[in-house]
């Protein structure tokens, strides 16, 4: 358990600083060189949308959190329930993909599979002790979420 704590707090580490850089960079860089796809959603979807993607961010994190205090199945749970396949309904992911093209509904769809990818690999984790596939899985979840950022843009 000691060495998932501190490969866990690397990886925040090194995620904290990688998304510092990012913002240093997209803040000199200026909204001249955007060159992400617009999506346009209706005003009250955008709000929304906004707020799911928080959430994503904040149980990401709380799913760090858990790891590094040993609780996996609190991790699991988390990645499936608020990440997940079985989250969409909670997200009102049907009315929200009816206005994004094709490849941003790809990557959403890819993120929350990949969600519940890492709730059975966290729970493997959990009962094997090795944290590797962990954060195997936990960069797949957020390879997507950086692609479809990259990609595409509401606001």
């Amino acid at each position: 358990m000691r060495v998932l704590r501190i490969l866990i707090a690397t990886a925040i580490a090194v995620g904290t600083a990688t998304f510092a850089v990012a913002q240093h960079y997209n803040h000199h860089a200026g909204s001249a060189l955007d060159s992400r796809q617009f999506v346009k959603f209706p005003a009250p979807l955008v709000e929304h949308t906004l707020a799911n993607m928080r959430e994503h961010l904040q149980v990401l994190q709380e799913i760090q959190t858990q790891l590094a205090n040993g609780h996996t199945d609190v991790a699991a749970t988390l990645a499936e329930t608020r990440l997940g396949m079985s989250s969409l309904r909670l997200h009102g992911a049907a009315e929200v993909s009816r206005y994004m093209p094709q490849g941003m509904q790809d990557a959403g769809t890819a993120m929350h599979r990949a969600a519940s990818r890492l709730a059975i690999t966290v729970q493997e984790a959990g009962a094997t002790g090795d944290p590797k596939p962990v954060f195997a899985a936990l960069a797949e979840v957020t390879a997507q979420c950086v692609g479809c950022h990259a990609g595409y843009r509401i606001k």
